[in-house]
């Protein structure tokens, strides 16, 4: 019985030890060609930008001012408010980075470990959110569910394993 609990347990030990985790909070400063532009509630992709990083930015634009939605943005792709890891999913997809969506949790395998040059998807178990361009989509990190919002303030990434698109 304990070699069966043992085996069942260590793909998550071993998932767990290979994993980057977030060392610094996740903060926002805007700079010149290598950083999305925050005006106004909406973010701005810089000229030099890979076209998927443009259509990231778009979707999440799309979803600014949706209330959040525990389960939203699964069922449908398109839905009234969106949870955490339906906007994740919702923006991938529209960046042609993700099919279909996934829960958080699923964002532990996605792409690659580490932080990415344009894109990088912080999770932990029971909550998601993403940099795109340095700029953060998020439905949480100020004590609310506001929904997908673009949040230029700090926020603290203890405890979330960070991951990001191959080549982005």
């Amino acid at each position: 019985m304990f070699t069966l609990l043992l085996a069942a347990a260590m793909p998550l030990v071993s998932s767990c030890s290979i994993q980057k985790r977030a060392k610094q909070p996740v903060s926002y400063h805007y700079e010149r060609g290598s950083t999305a532009l925050y005006r106004d509630g909406l973010a701005y992709a810089p000229r030099g930008a890979p076209k998927s990083v443009k259509a990231a930015i778009q979707a999440g634009n799309r979803l600014q001012g949706k209330p959040y939605k525990w389960g939203g943005g699964h069922a449908r792709e398109i839905d009234s408010g969106y949870d955490c890891s339906g906007t994740v999913s919702y923006v991938l997809r529209e960046a042609g980075l993700l099919r279909g969506s996934m829960p958080s949790r699923g964002f532990l395998d996605y792409g690659r470990r580490g932080e990415g040059k344009w894109i990088s998807i912080y999770v932990r178990d029971g909550h998601v959110f993403m940099t795109i361009a340095g700029l953060r989509l998020d439905t949480g990190g100020s004590g609310n569910r506001t929904g997908p919002r673009w949040k230029p303030e700090e926020r603290k990434a203890r405890g979330h394993v960070v991951r990001h698109p191959p080549g982005l």
